[in-house]
This record gives structure tokens, C-alpha cells and sequence, in this order.
């Protein structure tokens, strides 16, 4: 594929500005854009971008701006993530007693009993941090935004996204040994001690999978089953920070075994895991929490010629697992300054837009992935807007509306139980792609003033504009078109020309895998 070049300057695009000490450029004047209306505002404008800030408006302290300059996080670049696969493996038995099989497979969470990563390559997953924008809830990439769907979540992870959200209550350290001597059955001295020993509401998860294995050996069914739940989702989608702990309050989820399918558990871990996305991102912090193995599974599936992967089965014969079951950890070469312009290089046909469709038998597709507006969990609330990354189901991009102000005064469970509205909103505006990669008119132009899509300038002694890429349609076919990106990354690895007669037959084999 060839990539046509236009260069995009900041401000008027006819006048280069002169930077200041901050690294930032006045804008005097705005052309069109469906981030913000407001012209005589005279926002800044960022080298590499956002020219127009009205947008990314925390750009400012987001970790792209530094990275731009060449200023790291600190000595080591990558971030530390917090992943449990490993004594995930030691600690869920290959079968659950039937008393509590049947809870656990009613509770919606039995599938997160065998999806996790033993390892997670914290290299790869810095590196599409540093993409993530916490107003848009998505990661920029060089051809436009992606983000993690409550599909993906269903199809990876065979959690349920149908159900209601959560708002807890206050838990004091009071509470939380109520709480364990209640529900998880333990002595009052016990409970004081550890909840002491946590210097909070919190429990250890090495604690509760002990009472679990007590528990269950004394035959006690519920209280084995309460912490064994909360251990697994202390240990996935509710893994915070910490790296030992899970927070009291949500063994209140656990009160009624026979009540807790109600939730929805796939929103629980799309708002965790964007809530520490959005950390993530900013330069001050160093640390991912969240369930890494739906991040990291999620770029496998749509990214397959980007870092490195074990593959346990092909989709063909899968048997209905869960699609993170599909991958194992493989250690990767290249750390995340290497992956930063391996990523800056993608375009279009390097990504498979609609991975899940061979996965339907098992997760039919829910048109409630498509509501657009704020999903919460307890008191974190999170913008989820599919309107702006409409190519991975399917449909053309357009330019899409503003974010949403999830601290607005709207009621959120209303929004979501009548979502249909919204849908029709999203897809109302669009139409089905011809292509897999299709945009409207207009849509590279508008983003590449808004957004910051590459993270290393092109040539450091250069002015730091960054040019607006034209791409061709690429191959229809998905095996094809991976041949093209293979053949097209090697190409560019040489600084390959198309006159050289040493690479004739590369290049002649580049355009028949794009012509297919």
C-alpha cells in the first residue's frame, strides 16, 4: 500500500507559529471541527497535535505531550501492571464441588475463572496506554479511534452486559469486620486482626482464598463460595493497584448468592479498566490497575501483526470458550520505545476490524453495545461513546458528537434500561461500511486537528508537524491483508525504494496481496 502524504500545520494550517516555553501554539483562528463550538475561547495548539484543544482537554498533563519531547515517565518506561494469572492458576481448582458450581455458574463470573494471562507483556500494554484519552474513552491511533466495547468484554470474557449497575454504600473498617464475621464466617478476632492489618476497609486476597479452602473442607457451602467469588473478581476485574487487595464493599455483592447474576458484570470491568486507563495515561502515574488480560487479549484480537502472542487454539475450533482462552503469554523483544513507532506506522489494513464475527454461534451480538452515554459502577462513572470508533461493528465513520459529561445531571440506570434511543442516534447517522476501514469525508482531516495520533515525531530536527495520511482500501480479504502488512513492515524496515531491483519481487508479491 502506498500512503499519501498532506501536510497539516497548526493554526490557520497556512501559518506555522512559534512554540512557547510549554511546548504549546496559539491558535488564533478555528476552522471546522465537532469537538467545540466556541471560536473566541482561542484555545492552544500542541506540536503533533491537538491544534484545536477543545476536545483532549487534559492533554496538558497527558503522557503523549511528553513523550513528544522525549521526556519519559521516569528510568523504567513501561508501566507496572498488576496481573494475578499465575496464582490465578494455584489457586481455582480444575472443579468446584457441585454446592458451588451452581452458584458460581449462576453468578454470571465462571468464565473468569480460566481467562487470565499467566503473565502479561507490560511493554505492549504501556504502549497502547499512552494512545488512551480518558474525554473520548479511547485510544488514538495513527487512522482514528478504537476503544474497548461491551462486545469485546462479552466475547472475551463471556461476561454479562445486560443488568444493572451498582451504588454502594459506605464501608468503615467498622463494617468490614461485620461484614467478614457475617458473611464469610470468621471470628470476630479474626476479622479485626486482618482488617487492621490491611490499614482499611479491605481484604487480602491471599486471606480469602485461605477461608475459601477452610470452608470448604468444613462442607460450609456459602461461606466457601463468598470468598472464593470475591477473591476472583479481587483477582480480575476488580484488581486494583494495591496488587494484594480487593476492596470490603463489594462482598456486599455477594450477600445474596442467588441475586448477584443481576448485575452487569462486562459494564463492571469496561468501567474499572477505563477508569485506570485514564490514570494510566497521565504522566504522573506509573501504575495500571484494572484486568490487564482484557487489555492485552483485546489487542491480540484486533492488532495480530503487533507484539507477541501464544495461540492455544484457532477461532475454528473453538468449542465455545471464552475468546481470551484463545491466548498464552509469549515474551516479548521489544520494549515500548520499539513498539511507539511501530504503532505510529499502522494504518487501516493492519487491524482486523470485526474479529468476533466467527464467535457469534457463542455471543450473538447485542444491539445495547451500541447505547452511547455514561455506564457506573459505585462512584466511578465513565463516558462510553461507540459513535467513535463505528468501524469495528461495521459501520462508517463519521465525525463524531462532542463526549458526554457523565457529571451532568442525568440518570444514568434510566439512560441504560432505555438505551434503544440512543442506538438508533449512533447508527442513524452512518450506514454500513463498503470497506472495513471506511470514513466519511472529512474525518482524518478532523481528527488530525484534535487529537495527538502519533507519539514520535517524524524526524527530530524537523518542525514538528505531522502529516495527514490518505489510505488506500486495502485488501478485502483478512488473510491477505495480514500478507500486506508483513510485506509492507519488512519494506519499510530496508528503506525499501520500488525501483530497486533488489526488492522487485517483494513489491510485486505487496500488490497482488493487495489486490485480493
Amino acid at each position: 500500500m502506498k500512503t499519501f502524504c498532506i501536510m497539516i500545520h497548526p493554526g490557520n494550517w497556512g501559518v506555522v507559529r512559534r512554540r512557547g516555553a510549554d511546548g504549546r501554539i496559539p491558535v488564533r483562528t478555528l476552522d471546522r471541527g465537532a469537538s467545540s463550538s466556541a471560536a473566541a475561547a482561542e484555545p492552544t495548539g500542541y506540536p503533533g497535535g491537538p491544534y484545536d484543544t477543545s476536545l483532549l482537554v487534559k492533554y496538558e498533563h497527558h503522557v503523549a505531550r511528553h513523550i513528544w519531547f522525549g521526556e519519559e515517565r521516569g528510568p523504567k518506561k513501561e508501566l507496572k501492571v498488576a496481573g494475578h494469572g499465575l496464582k490465578l492458576t494455584s489457586r481455582v481448582p480444575l472443579a468446584l464441588p457441585p454446592q458451588m458450581e451452581s452458584w458460581v455458574s449462576r453468578s454470571g463470573l465462571a468464565s473468569l475463572q480460566r481467562t487470565s494471562l499467566n503473565k502479561i507483556d507490560t511493554n505492549l500494554v504501556s504502549a497502547f496506554v499512552e494512545r488512551w484519552h480518558l474525554e473520548t474513552s479511547s485510544f488514538h491511533m495513527p487512522f482514528g479511534e478504537m476503544s474497548i466495547t461491551l462486545d469485546d468484554v462479552a466475547c472475551l470474557l463471556h461476561l454479562p452486559i445486560r443488568g444493572i449497575f451498582w451504588s454502594p454504600q459506605d464501608v468503615t473498617e467498622e463494617l468490614a469486620v461485620e461484614l467478614a464475621v457475617d458473611y464469610l464466617g470468621v471470628s470476630q478476632g479474626q476479622a479485626q486482626s486482618h482488617v487492621r492489618s490491611c490499614r482499611g476497609s479491605y481484604y487480602k486476597l491471599e486471606w480469602l482464598y485461605d477461608i475459601f479452602v477452610h470452608h470448604k473442607a468444613a462442607s460450609s457451602w456459602a461461606y466457601a463460595t463468598r470468598a472464593y467469588l470475591l477473591m476472583l473478581v479481587g483477582s480480575t476485574i476488580f484488581t486494583d493497584k494495591t496488587f494484594t487487595l480487593v476492596e470490603a464493599r463489594y462482598l456486599l455483592l455477594f450477600r445474596d448468592l442467588d441475586g448477584c447474576s443481576g448485575y452487569s458484570w462486562g459494564a463492571v470491568a469496561l468501567v474499572t479498566l477505563y477508569r485506570y486507563l485514564g490514570d494510566a495515561s497521565m504522566y504522573s502515574c506509573k501504575q495500571l490497575g484494572g484486568y490487564p488480560t482484557l487489555l492485552q487479549c483485546w489487542i491480540h484480537e484486533y492488532f495480530p501483526t503487533v507484539g507477541k502472542r501464544g495461540e492455544n487454539w484457532n477461532p475454528a475450533g473453538n468449542c465455545g470458550l471464552p475468546r481470551a482462552m484463545r491466548w498464552s503469554y509469549r515474551q516479548g523483544v521489544l520494549k515500548v520505545d520499539d513498539l511507539r513507532p511501530i504503532l505510529d506506522e499502522l494504518t487501516p489494513t493492519d487491524v482486523i476490524w470485526r474479529p468476533f464475527e466467527d464467535h457469534r454461534a457463542w455471543r450473538v451480538f447485542d444491539e445495547i453495545c451500541l447505547y452511547r452515554g455514561c455506564l457506573k459502577w459505585g462512584e466511578t462513572v465513565v463516558p462510553y461513546l461507540p459513535d467513535r470508533c463505528l468501524r469495528q461493528f461495521g459501520y462508517r465513520q463519521y465525525v463524531p458528537s462532542p463526549p458526554l459529561d457523565c457529571m451532568m445531571g442525568t440518570d444514568i440506570d434510566v439512560d441504560w434500561i432505555s438505551y434503544h434511543q440512543s442506538v438508533v442516534d449512533v447508527i442513524g447517522s452512518s450506514s454500513v461500511a463498503t470497506t472495513p476501514s471506511e470514513v466519511e469525508d472529512g474525518y482524518l482531516e478532523w481528527y488530525y486537528r484534535v487529537s495527538h495520533p502519533r507519539l514520535v515525531p517524524p524526524h527530530r530536527d524537523a518542525p514538528r508537524e505531522v502529516p495527514l495520511p490518505v489510505y488506500d482500501a486495502g485488501s478485502s480479504d483478512p488473510d491477505w491483508a495480514r500478507v500486506s502488512t508483513l510485506i509492507r513492515r519488512y519494506l519499510r524496515q530496508v528503506n525499501a525504494e520500488e525501483e530497486d531491483p533488489q526488492f522487485s519481487d517483494l513489491f510485486e508479491a505487496l500488490h497482488i496481496s493487495r489486490s485480493h
